[in-house]
């Protein structure tokens, strides 16, 4: 194919939402949160939301008693995995399937595509037509000359539409926005920069990387400057994606107050995620314990561990990180995360992520 090479990430609107809707498509047009078992009596947080929702202020994360109250005509739904994977590798196949596509799975609804073209936006246009025919949902395409221009520019083509981000015009459409509208800078980046005096991207994109060190550390420092001016990796690798750790956690029904109940929800939680790390074949070499006190304060406390695959020791590792919990604050919410050694010719992950503990 002639042309030049270029970056394109492609993100399917409001996925979960969308799932439903096919399934059920009398909820069209009405606003859907999925989230949980689908109960606001529960304590559970939303998943996704529909464009309608969210027109109500009702997003990821937030809990799902508060969605409901936002929007009480609103469609509760509960959360089908199986139902959102078996769409999602749908669309990656079709992505696969287009001409010259190198195709780089970031999530359920998101994925990078490289291809070498001389019109990317009828390459766009021919991906959206080829996703909707296949599996009846719509996207939008961000165009770059890098990953992280390609993905912010996705957020212009919302919903179901194409927009190009280069050298070019990056600061011209990027310079006055907040850095917190950057893929990889969240609201506490933000604020950290803003302490430096950074508040948007134009300034972050005109920074000396050498001063954000004191702040940031001697890798994150210079990354940070290099988001602000959109550069970076330019090469979509198509490397199948090897998971770092893995993670379960449990939001309860009642409050935990007991360190025997703390410790019951760790020892479960540790066998299930040890039984996803077994399928790995890899050994432990860290663990997170997430807890989240009521009524709504979240603290992660990481520990190394020496590299074991030995159930029993990083049982007790665990319950270690378990124990050390403040007794006197009830518990809501239990999480055990375990990173694993990773595989020599692993894609190590050189772009930024969102979310995850």
């Amino acid at each position: 194919m002639s042309g030049i090479p270029w970056v394109l990430h492609v993100d399917l609107d409001q996925f979960v939402a969308a799932v439903e809707v096919l399934r059920r498509p009398e909820l069209a047009g009405r606003p859907i949160i999925v989230g949980g078992r689908g109960d606001p009596t529960e304590r559970a947080v939303v998943s996704t939301a529909s464009y309608e929702a969210r027109a109500f202020g009702v997003g990821s994360g937030m809990p799902l008693r508060i969605a409901a109250r936002k929007v009480p005509d609103a469609v509760l739904l509960p959360v089908d995995q199986v139902a959102y994977l078996a769409a999602s590798e749908t669309v990656m196949a079709t992505l696969r399937d287009q001409a010259g596509a190198t195709v780089q799975v970031l999530g359920w609804d998101e994925a990078f595509v490289g291809v070498t073209t001389g019109d990317p936006e009828a390459y766009a246009r021919q991906i959206q037509s080829a996703v909707l025919e296949r599996t009846q949902l719509h996207c939008s395409v961000g165009i770059g000359d890098t990953l992280v221009r390609a993905k912010v520019a996705t957020n212009f083509g919302k919903p179901a539409g194409v927009f190009r981000l280069t050298a070019v015009n990056w600061l011209a459409v990027m310079g006055g926005r907040p850095t917190k509208d950057l893929w990889g800078v969240g609201s506490r980046v933000s604020g950290r920069l803003a302490t430096l005096g950074i508040t948007t991207v134009a300034e972050l994109a005109a920074s000396d990387p050498t001063a954000l060190v004191p702040e940031f550390g001697p890798r994150m420092g210079p990354w940070y400057a290099e988001l602000g001016r959109g550069d970076g990796d330019d090469v979509v690798d198509d490397t199948p994606w090897v998971a770092r750790g893995h993670s379960r956690e449990t939001t309860f029904q009642e409050d935990l107050t007991e360190q025997s109940q703390v410790a019951d929800a760790a020892r479960v939680l540790t066998a299930r995620v040890l039984e996803d790390v077994e399928s790995e074949g890899r050994p432990v070499v860290g663990l997170t314990l997430k807890v989240r006190y009521a009524p709504f304060f979240t603290k992660t406390h990481a520990k190394k561990i020496p590299q074991t695959s030995n159930h029993n020791e990083v049982l007790a590792r665990a319950l270690e990180l378990a124990g050390a919990l403040d007794a006197d604050r009830p518990i809501r919410l239990l999480g055990i995360r375990a990173d694993m050694a990773m595989p020599d010719d692993a894609r190590a992950g050189h772009t930024p992520t969102r979310g995850g503990w």
